[in-house]
């Protein structure tokens, strides 16, 4: 995981939570993401929703996999504890240290490759057994960390930088979640911040597997083949010692628009998605009303986002398996047990 350490500057007249903490608190590394990556949207969604709930960043555990969005963890929260795992295998560790210690907030962050491909069965598997973590999917449908590949989220007629066209079906990340049992499904926009803080923060706040899927859109991946200027040609006519990228700085997406309406966005390639804000009287506890109310607008080619659907009721992991009360790195054992699981415990510190 890249990490550029970032110079922390206190500034007197910055807003303080209830633990004295400025957002700059919850600050991590240097992003080394392209200028105006919908990813690092989402960061700064994460940072804003962490210091409005007043987390101890301590208590936090972020967790990810492998990809452009498997790198985010490193920009937010510095003192929080972390993992990047293997490629779609993030699930897995988020289970087993939840499992260890049910006292700190655990976030996954993984992308449409780690969690709909590789990672696919990882992540059923945490929603059946319903871990108690915000799990966010950073969805731009490319593969970017190797090009621009067109990812499991991909939609049919979705054009490649190289001009092929996906005729493959996607899965939907929402669909899948509602129709595994996921007891809390949202989706968002990274330009969406106004929306997509809220939904962090009830994600944060949901006793079991609370699933975001966020609309993150990419910004490398949008030159055309036979452009002079495009990556393509360059490397073809020209011999670098080291094989290296210049992506160009682009603006940030952002959006803004009323529950129940939709707003077209255009994309920095010149393509535009729909996007749908949940009506006013969408009941999001109604499992089969939100499949069909997803499946409608999906239709449309509307992307509905919100908090599309909720059980409140839920058991989580520690229920289910009906574990102590006390976490396992809190737990007093007998004789000589003791001091092997202090041992083991101190490795990790």
């Amino acid at each position: 995981m890249s990490y550029i350490r970032k110079p922390v500057a206190h500034h007197s007249n910055l807003p303080v939570n209830a633990l004295g903490l400025t957002e700059r608190d919850y600050e991590g590394g240097m992003s080394t993401l392209c200028a105006g990556c919908g990813h690092d949207s989402i960061t700064a969604a994460l940072i804003q929703a962490c210091w409005g709930l007043d987390i101890e960043p301590h208590k936090v555990a972020k967790m990810s996999g492998i990809g452009c969005s498997s790198k985010t963890p490193a920009y937010f929260l510095r003192e929080a504890h972390g993992i990047n795992a293997v490629h779609g295998r993030m699930p897995s560790i988020a289970t087993g240290a939840n499992a260890a210690n049910r006292n700190l907030y655990y976030i996954g962050v993984s992308g449409d490759g780690d969690s709909l491909s590789i990672g696919f069965g990882q992540f059923a598997h945490a929603i059946r057994r319903n871990v108690n973590m915000l799990y966010l999917i950073e969805n731009n449908g490319v593969y970017g960390l190797t090009k621009g590949q067109f990812s499991a989220s991909a939609d049919v007629g979705s054009r490649s930088k190289g001009g092929d066209i996906n005729e493959q079906p996607p899965i939907d990340p929402v669909l899948t979640a509602i129709s595994l049992g996921c007891t809390f499904v949202a989706r968002g926009f990274s330009g969406d911040k106004e929306q997509l803080v809220p939904l962090i923060k009830a994600g944060l706040q949901h006793r079991g597997f609370a699933m975001i899927d966020v609309i993150s859109p990419c910004v490398a991946f949008n030159n055309h083949e036979g452009s002079t200027k495009s990556y393509a040609h360059t490397r073809q006519f020209y011999h670098p010692a080291i094989h290296t990228d210049f992506i160009e700085p682009r603006a940030e997406i952002r959006a803004e628009y009323e529950r129940g309406k939709t707003m077209p966005i255009e994309l920095h390639d010149g393509s535009t998605i729909v996007l749908r804000k949940v009506d006013v009287d969408h009941d999001p506890t109604n499992r089969a009303a939100a499949i069909g109310y997803l499946e409608r607008h999906r239709e449309a080619e509307e992307i509905v986002t919100g908090l599309l659907y909720v059980e409140e009721e839920g058991r989580d992991l520690h229920a289910i398996n009906r574990t102590a009360t006390d976490s396992l790195v809190e737990a007093r054992v007998h004789g000589n047990q003791q001091a092997v699981l202090e041992e083991v415990q101190t490795q990790y510190r």
